[in-house]
């Protein structure tokens, strides 16, 4: 285990360190730097951006110094916590990126703790019952769900609860649980249907295999024989796809926070992306590669409890 962890951190300061140069070499073009400045200083700058006012602006930002120097500052102060300046909001991007991911961690826990009773409750009840009226109904409902894309999720439930109904915020521009409602359920409704059908499949091969079989065949209770035995093995697969929606959480929900002007983590790294704010994007970046290898880190150790029999070298 403690391999395997070590083999882990190992590889996200790689990755890191080699996402940050492709994003440093990409940033680094005179174009790119040319087109920050006349995002900042507006589009009438396309035309009166003289080369002395040019290059005062690249010194004032720092753009000026070389590639290695530059690169080799950054990572020392990420060493220390200082992500950089933001280009765009002229603001700390350490502060900026941290409020962010507390937003978007709110609105995941809130998700996490609807989708994940839901979706494996519903897929167990399914699996068990293949083939009948309660796993069709099931199936039916996960595959709707799952194919109706976020945007058009999030337009039905403003329009209904939001501008209909009244019970919700359309907007999220506050702190109060109600601003979390509509996003949160947005990505429930897409994300269960998923989870749900992997459950059911799980648990419907599990409850073909042959001990199952015998257990029941030797008169043990069949919810002991479900929740004893079937749960565990059928378990593994929707476990790893649970924890990988971390990573979906924090990178894949820019549509939704972006509808709802919610302040987290997509929406910044849209924005940066967009003005083109090279710390922000980096730091963010950074970011979702530290989760995303956290992630793979905790769905191993889960394979490993889930069951001992499997082993990492």
């Amino acid at each position: 285990m403690l391999k395997l962890i070590l083999r882990r951190l190992a590889q996200m300061m790689l990755i890191m360190v080699a996402v940050s140069l492709i994003l440093f070499g990409v940033f680094d073009s005179p174009k790119f730097k040319r087109q920050l400045a006349v995002n900042e200083l507006g589009g009438f700058a396309v035309q009166t951006l003289s080369p002395a006012d040019y290059q005062a602006w690249l010194e004032r930002k720092g753009l000026n110094v070389p590639f290695a120097e530059r690169y080799w500052k950054w990572l020392t102060g990420i060493a220390r916590g200082d992500f950089g300046r933001s280009f765009q909001k002229s603001a700390d991007v350490g502060p900026l990126l941290g409020r962010a991911l507390l937003n978007t961690g709110k609105l995941a826990l809130c998700v996490f703790v609807i989708m994940i009773p839901l979706a494996l409750v519903t897929g167990v009840m399914a699996g068990i019952r293949e083939g009948s009226f309660q796993d069709r109904s099931i199936s039916f409902l996960a595959v709707l769900f799952t194919s109706i894309p976020e945007i058009a999720t999030a337009i039905f439930l403003t329009v209904i609860f939001a501008l209909w109904l009244g019970w919700f915020p359309a907007k999220s521009r506050g702190d109060g649980l109600e601003f979390l409602v509509l996003p949160a359920l947005t990505l429930v409704l897409y994300d269960f249907g998923y989870v749900a059908r992997l459950t059911r499949a799980s648990v419907a091969e599990v409850m073909q295999s042959q001990y199952v079989r015998t257990a029941i065949l030797k008169g043990l209770p069949y919810r002991r024989v479900v929740i004893r035995h079937v749960l565990r093995n059928a378990l593994i697969a929707p476990f790893t796809v649970i924890v990988l929606q971390l990573n979906w959480i924090l990178s894949g929900v820019v549509v939704v926070e972006v509808f709802f002007q919610y302040n987290g983590f997509g929406k910044l790294l849209l924005d940066a992306a967009l003005f083109g704010d090279l710390y922000v994007v980096q730091a963010a970046t950074l970011a979702a590669v530290l989760v995303a290898v956290l992630s793979q880190l905790i769905s191993d150790i889960g394979y490993v409890l889930l069951n001992p029999r499997i082993r990492f070298g």
